[in-house]
């Protein structure tokens, strides 16, 4: 047993996720706690120039064609093996698609312990997670031996976990992945033509609070007043009231808006994944305890079909119109 701290790295199409990048921030605080280091795990093919920015201590890098693009049992393999042989104090993983699908599977086949959607870390090595889509919070140590933890975003930024200068890059041997269950086909990705809401610097975005249909005017006329464009989370995109094009989370797109206008959203953790890099986050939710709070600047507990007609209205005063 180590007392090193390892983050596995995200990456999608030549590109770290900032999830990586929030875990990386989170595992300096947990390293200095336990007195290791910070060790970056990258998986993937011809793909060592992600770790150039990547704040930690070294970087372990398994190069092989089955890990050019994720797959659950190329991971696996991969990741069962440096854990068995070099037994570190906790692995990180995100609590997204890929990652929960890897921690589960190295649980039960390792039989470790797993902590799921840990949202911050304390100086003293104590992890906060969260419970019942964040309605109720949990605190934690590492159990002994190694601990899986799967994290989710709004306890670092991504800025904390990068760096500017490189870090060191050890070339590791992947074990043999000839035999995987599951192979990536192809990317399967929506039609072009509809607003590109990852560029967008004003965003209004709107949740199941919005009710029905209808209400959706309200959103559309408000981000006219201020010059932005609407998205929404998972339940407006399911009931087809918006194209999947506007969809905000680890599902849909990571947007970087100077204002992120969140109405009637829960704040569930796939959903703010894909804010946190928001300049400016205001929330409206009639519940006081919806997560949502937890990651924005400013609130409201203001039935938004009450707020937002007023609120267009005092925009477009403001503008002259």
């Amino acid at each position: 047993m180590n007392s090193d701290i390892y983050v596995v790295i995200e990456h999608l199409r030549g590109q770290v996720m900032d999830i990586s990048y929030v875990m990386l921030g989170a595992a300096r605080a947990l390293a200095q706690a336990t007195g290791g280091k910070v060790v970056g795990l990258l998986l993937g093919h011809g793909a060592q120039g992600l770790a150039a920015n990547l704040a930690a201590g070294e970087v372990l890098y398994f190069d092989h064609p089955a890990l050019a693009e994720f797959t659950s049992d190329a991971y696996q393999k991969v990741l069962t093996r440096v854990i068995e042989e070099k037994q570190p104090r906790a692995v990180l993983l995100g609590n997204t698609s890929i990652g929960a699908d890897v921690a589960s599977a190295l649980s039960a086949r390792l039989n470790l312990p797993l902590l799921s959607s840990a949202r911050s870390i304390s100086a003293d090595g104590r992890l906060t997670c969260q419970i019942c889509g964040g309605k109720i919070m949990a605190e934690s140590g590492l159990a002994d031996g190694t601990t899986l933890v799967t994290m989710i975003p709004g306890g670092c930024k991504p800025d904390e976990g990068r760096s500017a200068e490189p870090p060191p890059v050890v070339p590791m041997a992947a074990p043999a992945l000839d035999d995987l269950r599951v192979k990536l086909a192809s990317y399967v990705e929506p039609e072009a033509g509809d607003v590109d809401i990852s560029i967008q610097p004003i965003l209004v975005a709107v949740g199941r609070g919005i009710q029905n249909k209808d209400n959706m005017e309200l959103a559309q006329e408000l981000a006219d007043a201020l010059g932005g464009a609407v998205c929404a989370s998972r339940p407006v995109v399911d009931q087809g009231w918006l194209p999947t094009t506007r969809l905000v989370g680890k599902s849909g797109k990571y947007v970087k808006p100077k204002l992120f206008l969140a109405l009637g959203i829960s704040g569930a953790p796939e959903h703010v994944e894909g804010i946190v890099d928001s300049q400016l986050i205001l929330a409206v939710n009639t519940d006081p305890a919806a997560p949502i709070f937890g990651v924005a600047a400013y609130g409201t507990t203001v039935d938004l079909l009450d707020l937002v007609p007023a609120l267009t209205e005092q925009v477009r005063q403001a503008k002259g119109g």
